[in-house]
């Protein structure tokens, strides 16, 4: 009885209350956001150490959600939400925020669409062409879009079998050779693991190749999202919830080589969110900064008062030598 009922009290608390959504609708053409600095001591131990963070707060109801991210240039970030809202923003190292830009991902059917129709779980953005991938849950299709994110050149529907609507991409990455690499938040429940996508190309163009594997994480949790690594590898998010911390964030690595057709793929964890920090992050970028490696998380508030949008920066330090090159296979 215990688990059922420990089941049922993170579904109460994860779920908008009667009343948490107080905020205003944004009017249009209102943009503004602030940042307010976490308390928390930097130099954690491990290999992932607390360099900086904020809270971030707007007055209006449809700031929030953030399920992805992308550092777009040095203190210059793209977030995206579950509900289709995307912001863009430079957060200078006093905390102020400048530079704020947000809108809504466009609509190819020119029609009005539920929250589940664009429910964005995982973006790629491409710095030499700025243009953005994204991974819509709900509808399970990959978008491109232009630049300017008002625009959609080109989108696919993922392949049969579908994905469940809302446990399906959850994390996607591209390779420097171009390939992309999806990873679904619980699909199918194969005794092998989660499935997971390889596309030969371009994942929004209709037709691209693809083959299937499983990710088994071991009791880490459900992934949240994926970046990649200097060194070609892939760092992995995983969610996994509780009753406290009610989300615990637990970070490990792939090595992409081992990722092939109806292969069972594991990772290695490099660190975890301390639980004072802990929030449902969904949203991961990885930057070089000096000769230094840095993670970005940022959090789902759910759009929940007792929840926060948080956007917290780590380095990651020692981390596990990578395979001899004797020892790898190119993914095929």
């Amino acid at each position: 009885m215990r688990r059922p009922l420990a089941a049922l009290l993170i579904f109460l608390l994860l779920s908008p209350l009667p009343g948490s959504q107080y905020r205003p609708v944004r009017p249009a053409g209102a943009e503004t956001a602030s940042a307010r600095p976490l308390r928390f001591p930097a130099g954690d131990a491990g290999m992932m150490r607390f360099v900086r963070g904020w809270r971030l707060v707007s007055p209006y109801r449809d700031f929030g959600g953030f399920s992805a991210l992308a550092r777009t240039g040095p203190d210059r970030f793209q977030i995206v939400a579950d509900n289709g809202y995307w912001v863009r923003m430079t957060l200078r190292r006093d905390s102020a925020v400048s530079d704020f830009r947000s809108g809504l991902i466009p609509n190819p059917d020119g029609r009005p669409r539920r929250k589940s129709m664009r429910d964005v779980e995982a973006i790629v953005f491409d710095p030499a062409s700025g243009r953005t991938w994204a991974a819509l849950e709900g509808i399970n299709q990959i978008w491109r879009l232009d630049p300017t994110l008002t625009r959609t050149e080109s989108r696919s529907r993922m392949p049969s079998p579908r994905w469940p609507a809302n446990r399906g991409p959850e994390a996607m990455l591209r390779l420097a050779d171009g390939r992309m690499i999806l990873f679904s938040e619980d699909a199918d429940k194969d005794p092998r693991g989660r499935e997971g996508l390889v596309y030969a190309g371009d994942a929004a163009v209709p037709g691209t190749k693809v083959f299937r594997f499983f990710y088994d994480a071991e009791g880490k949790g459900q992934v949240s999202d994926a970046a990649m690594l200097p060194d070609g590898r892939i760092l992995l998010v995983h969610r996994r919830q509780g009753l406290y911390p009610i989300f615990s964030t637990i970070v490990a690595i792939v090595d992409p080589a081992d990722i092939r057709a109806g292969a069972v793929v594991r990772s290695q964890t490099i660190g975890r969110v301390p639980t004072p920090l802990a929030e449902n992050y969904e949203g991961a970028a990885v930057a070089v900064e000096d000769g230094r490696t840095f993670l970005w998380l940022v959090s789902d508030d759910n759009f929940n008062v007792w929840q926060r949008s948080l956007l917290v920066q780590f380095e990651l330090v020692g981390l596990p030598p990578e395979k001899t090159p004797d020892s790898k296979k190119a993914a095929r």
